[in-house]
């Protein structure tokens, strides 16, 4: 008998030698999907507020997968400002990109602004990802089949009414309330994203990691790190909770796939409001206005 591997036909859709680039990966979901991209042979690049945690994270990624593709870009993206000027350095210094996972989250306990004057859980969650994502994307165009993957959540179904006039809420905080409203706009700037990529070649997809013990959240309060720990026993480990996200950024079978959401590498199905394409187009609208963008990228096609 022969080598079959020499008759498989080469995979269409290959990591090895491609840019991506990863917000929020030195911990949990993000450094087990940067991880995984480098081990797939792609050179990776991860943004972070920390600069330590930063530069420990890219010695860790080395020391792993024996890649020395790994670079470090620093952003707080809480701050607009900052997801600015993380974008001018990487337009510098990265010449394509072919994947993008905008992986950054928080969940604030109490209601807190950033230097911007908005509600912290939407500019993080959201709104960060938005912008660095619109100011990166005639860079992403330019890779033939490039891939977005946004990490969104199940928690979007804690929200039954999104008023894109007034993201933020009604002005009553329930930290509930707002990361769901925060997981809602993932999905629905998803959507619209892949409508205005039509035809480009690009992809926009969004991962549900699950419940995955993750530091996500232990800033709140003493409490919340013994907590998090004794509740890890029954959550994914970040090595199963980023399996969707690479999922998204490497499986051959999903080239042309756009606009989806997925969960344990499935496509997973959304309720009605998530579903909203007239309120994804509304969002957009209000997010590029929140972050200063006053041409929001045109549909492509």
């Amino acid at each position: 008998m022969g080598d079959e591997s020499t008759t498989q036909p080469p995979s269409p859709w290959s990591l090895e030698g491609r840019r991506c680039l990863v917000t929020g990966a030195t911990s949990g979901i993000g450094r087990a999907t940067a991880v995984g991209l480098a081990e797939a042979g792609a050179r990776v690049a991860i943004v972070c507020r920390n600069p330590l945690r930063g530069e420990e994270t890219v010695a860790e990624i080395k020391e792993r997968t024996g890649s020395e593709a790994v670079e470090l870009f620093l952003a707080d993206l809480s701050s607009q400002a900052a997801v600015r000027q993380a974008a001018r350095e990487i337009l510098t210094r990265c010449p394509r990109i072919d994947v993008l996972v905008n992986n950054a989250g928080v969940v604030e306990l109490r209601r807190r602004e950033t230097v911007d004057g908005i509600e912290s859980t939407w500019a993080v969650n959201h709104l960060g990802s938005f912008l660095l994502t619109n100011l990166l994307l005639e860079r992403i165009r330019e890779g033939a089949s490039a891939r977005i993957v946004n990490v969104a959540s199940d928690a979007h179904k804690f929200v039954s009414r999104l008023d894109p006039e007034r993201p933020e809420g009604d002005g009553r905080y329930r930290w509930w309330q707002a990361y769901g409203r925060s997981k809602l706009a993932n999905l629905l700037f998803t959507r619209e994203l892949a409508r205005r990529l039509e035809g480009s070649g690009v992809t926009a997809n969004a991962a549900h990691p699950g419940a995955v013990s993750t530091r996500l959240g232990q800033q709140n309060a003493w409490w919340a790190v013994p907590l998090t720990k004794a509740l890890g026993i029954f959550f994914k480990s970040p090595e199963q909770g980023a399996a969707t996200s690479l999922y998204l950024a490497r499986a051959p079978e999903l080239s042309g796939v756009t606009g989806r959401y997925f969960a344990n590498c499935k496509e997973h199905r959304l309720n009605a409001l998530a579903c909203d394409d007239a309120l994804a187009a509304r969002l957009w609208e209000t997010s590029a206005r929140q972050v200063g963008l006053e041409s929001p990228s045109p549909s492509v096609g």
